[in-house]
């Protein structure tokens, strides 16, 4: 048994089929299946079964995949350990980054980080957090930016910090000429919301469920971007919450048209997580420590008082 032919079964199990899993480790078709094979002679079991289409795990192997990610992880722990005792910090490094933090967060601490860490080859992805659990899990991500906290026993959170959120009210609503929001006045039958999967939806609603509750029946207009739901809002279609950092690089015009909380503001909690395995934490202290920075100097929120942050479901 060997630590390729696990990575190799591991990549099967992932795409379901030999041919795709051999193009993505870089080998030929011939040369995975035969290694697959020998594992399988030595184990005496079958781990595939290949007369399903797509290729399925037989109840054995969906355990020895559990086993096999674990130790194919470990293995990375050697070169791990050897550029942690060497202060390296470089090679590639996979971030994944929640559609509601990639557009405002990104540009402000990517060009820093890349000049302290020339050798860091970032590969960022914006994914929800459902898809960034399950890369973490698999192994396919090192780390990711989401909103926390997420209660998921394999996965650790450091929190970088707490963006309060904003509400945007256009004229002619009914809370137009309020200067502080209180969360009592917030109704969910005029707000506009992000479409599922959106952990910044599930924070609006939960929000909102705090004072009236409705089910989700009776949600009218819902998006998959902020710009879109600024823009309904806009129309007269009812008002909306954002992220407080999607405020800062908004147009004057559509600046008069945010109102903000009374203290303390309801806020969500942002963090760096990463598989418990604790893998390539060079990098991950590293970027948390340029983020937190880059926040510091460019928000000024860090002294508000906030409520405690709105829990995903």
């Amino acid at each position: 048994m060997t630590i390729t032919q696990l990575y190799y079964v591991l990549a099967v199990a992932e795409n379901q089929n030999f041919t795709k899993a051999a193009e993505k480790c870089f080998v030929t078709q011939p040369t995975l299946s035969m290694q697959i094979q020998k594992l399988e002679d030595e184990l005496d079991v079958q781990i595939f079964d290949r007369s399903k289409k797509p290729i399925e795990l037989t109840d054995v192997g969906k355990k020895i995949v559990i086993q096999a990610r674990n130790i194919v992880n470990e293995s990375y722990r050697i070169q791990d350990i050897v550029d942690q005792q060497k202060g390296f910090i470089g090679g590639e490094f996979k971030l994944g980054i929640i559609p509601t933090v990639m557009p405002t967060l990104l540009p402000m601490f990517l060009k820093a980080f890349i000049k302290k860490h020339p050798k860091v080859k970032l590969k960022i992805e914006e994914l929800t957090t459902e898809e960034i659990i399950t890369r973490i899990n698999d192994g396919h991500l090192d780390a990711a930016i989401a909103a926390t906290p997420l209660e998921v026993d394999t996965i650790k959170e450091r929190a970088l910090f707490y963006e309060p959120f904003v509400c945007y009210i256009p004229q002619g609503h009914r809370l137009h000429g309020k200067n502080n929001i209180d969360i009592a006045h917030l109704d969910i039958d005029d707000m506009l919301l992000l479409e599922d999967g959106h952990c910044f939806r599930e924070g609006v609603i939960n929000l909102c469920k705090a004072f009236k509750d409705h089910t989700d029946d009776e949600f009218q207009l819902e998006s998959g971007s902020i710009e879109t739901l600024i823009k309904l809002s806009n129309e007269g279609l009812g008002m909306t919450l954002l992220p407080y950092l999607h405020t800062l690089d908004m147009r004057e015009n559509e600046k008069k048209n945010l109102h903000y909380f009374k203290e303390p503001s309801p806020a969500r909690e942002v963090s760096i997580i990463f598989h418990k395995s604790e893998l390539k934490m060079q990098i991950i202290e590293s970027l948390q420590d340029v983020i937190a920075g880059i926040i510091r100097g460019a928000i000024a929120f860090q002294d508000v008082k906030i409520i405690s942050p709105i829990h995903k479901k």
